[in-house]
């Protein structure tokens, strides 16, 4: 299944974001469950969340990775909504 994580970043997070996207991106390399993912941006051009598409068995193991993710342990989200989703066009 499809699940998409759409995280909303904590207002002033943006230095957190910084320190720790290596890290995030290392997650998402090693994780291998990634179909694609990518910030979203504010009208400057500062990004301020994020979108991350997952292929897992469950919702568990969606739970479970985005949990694991270092922006998440580093506590940079506001909110993470996480719910499956269904791929129709691309």
């Amino acid at each position: 299944m499809r699940v998409a994580l759409i995280c909303t970043d904590k207002a002033g997070a943006l230095q957190t974001r910084l320190d720790t996207r290596a890290a995030h991106l290392a997650h998402i390399e090693d994780s291998g469950v990634v179909e694609m993912a990518g910030p979203f941006l504010n009208t400057e051009g500062q990004m301020t969340g994020s979108l991350v598409v997952l292929n897992v068995d469950t919702l568990a193991e969606a739970q479970a990775w985005a949990e694991a993710d270092p922006y998440a342990k580093a506590g940079l989200f506001e909110t993470v909504q996480i719910a499956e989703w269904k791929k129709v066009i691309g």
